[in-house]
């Protein structure tokens, strides 16, 4: 039996493309055996980028409906990507995923993922134009998250290096980064399970491979995580993303398993190839 799941799926609720059913219909028509919604949570510091706080409870309602209404055909599972500073409810979720989307520097609450340029800003007014110290305050942003949330899944775990095959804010090859890098992981183990190797920034045209960088695979193997595999969607015709190559990257660094989520909390892990 071939399973297909992605976890990681954003609608007109907030920054996506399509309606949470014109997204499960697709997910239908490409074999998925079940799909997550991953709404950005409310952050008041951005609610450009996020659900309202009436919002968030209009998408739970509207999930939970098509849950109902698609059963027998998938499973639909109502979850929520929360921003480390969001200080909301995170009750009432099939699961959460942790992600970090913004730095706290000198009391402001700053947005990285953006275009280069904007990225450019950041570094030289809040950072001086040191792009390793940027890097650095990430992944000491990054070993904060379980401070937030219970997290099921770590989202984008490199998630600067969204430019990088174009730019280069920062030594991505320096022993400095990667032990910010590997160091913020080895604190993280044991306290947020599972990671996603997210293929999302291929799907949008900024890379062409899909975080983390390989060197972490190597180390999130080694200190014991479970993998998912997501496409981070913002436009159905991306659900299934890199999908193959993303399984066959997992392989190549000693993973034989993925994780999916088969019930509200509950993640079993399937072997590889099962889920293209």
């Amino acid at each position: 039996m071939k399973i297909r799941q992605n976890l990681h799926v954003h609608s007109t609720w907030c920054d996506g493309a399509d309606t949470p059913e014109e997204m499960i219909r697709t997910a239908i028509e490409k074999g998925f055996s079940s799909i997550g919604f991953s709404g950005h949570s409310y952050m008041s510091y951005s609610p450009d980028h996020s659900m309202s706080l009436e919002g968030t409870e209009l998408y739970k309602k509207e999930v939970r409906a098509l849950r109902q209404k698609y059963a027998g055909q998938i499973d639909v599972f109502c979850g929520l990507e929360v921003d480390m500073y969001s200080g909301i409810d995170l009750t009432g979720y099939d699961y959460l995923i942790g992600s970090v989307h913004y730095l706290r520097v000198g009391g402001e609450t700053v947005g990285f993922d953006r275009s280069q340029a904007e990225v450019q800003r950041v570094i030289d007014r809040y950072f001086g134009g040191d792009g390793m110290a940027y890097a650095k305050a990430y992944y000491e942003a990054m070993v904060c998250l379980p401070q937030y949330g219970d997290f099921d899944i770590l989202g984008h775990y490199d998630l600067i290096a969204k430019h990088s095959d174009n730019i280069a804010f920062y030594d991505e090859e320096s022993k400095a980064y990667r032990d910010w890098a590997i160091g913020a992981l080895e604190a993280l183990a044991g306290k947020i399970p599972l990671f996603e190797v997210n293929t999302g920034a291929i799907a949008r045209g900024y890379r062409k491979t899909p975080y983390p960088a390989p060197f972490l695979l190597r180390e999130m193997k080694r200190l014991g995580y479970g993998a998912v595999v997501s496409s981070d969607c913002h436009d159905r015709r991306a659900l299934d993303c890199y999908y193959k190559e993303a399984e066959a990257l997992l392989e190549a660094y000693g993973f034989r398993e993925v994780y999916i989520l088969t019930a509200p909390g509950r993640f079993e892990p399937v072997p590889i190839g099962g889920m293209s």
